[in-house]
């Protein structure tokens, strides 16, 4: 079985809100990018949240937009052994430092999870850092997770109140 590793945060001194994910798939692995797969309804899903077509975009202008609306990525689990991309067959998994990459964003505010394993496995990790930020549990953005679009964009709109001021 493969080890997979997670990307490099995306982050800047002004993230507000910070959305993890749990580990990337093989279609992200493969292209070195965050929600790669082309049914992954991420990007669909944050730019109802930000009001900007994130989908149009080349991947930079994507994490720029992102990052203008003080929104963070990253993963929970930094490495772990898995077949395939679902969630349920991540085995001897490490986590990502959460405690110390959150404790460098000066203006961090809210942490979302995307998905269950996301929520489950960070709010481990964060342990009693997690009570110093606002927590959203997210229904995952993959197509794996067969929720109506309709019901995921509903729940990502939660978001909204913890994105910062557009910054340029």
């Amino acid at each position: 079985m493969t080890r997979k590793r997670s990307f490099a945060p995306v982050i800047n001194d002004q993230v507000r809100l910070l959305v993890l994910g749990s580990l990337p798939g093989e279609m992200s692995l493969a292209h070195s990018r965050y929600y790669a797969h082309p049914q992954n309804r991420f990007w669909l899903l944050m730019g109802e949240v930000i009001g900007t077509d994130l989908q149009s975009l080349e991947y930079d202008e994507r994490l720029k937009a992102l990052l203008a609306h003080r929104v963070g990525l990253w993963d929970v689990i930094a490495e772990a052994h898995r077949e395939g991309s679902l969630d349920s067959r991540i085995r001897n998994h490490a986590h990502n430092d959460l405690v110390e990459l959150a404790n460098s964003l000066p203006y961090l505010k809210a942490i979302a999870f995307n998905g269950g394993t996301a929520a489950r496995l960070g709010l481990k990790a964060l342990g009693q850092e997690a009570e110093r930020y606002g927590i959203i549990k997210l229904p995952s953005s993959s197509p794996a997770y067969t929720l109506a679009y309709s019901e995921k964009v509903n729940a990502w709109r939660k978001l909204q109140p913890w994105i910062g001021s557009r910054i340029f």
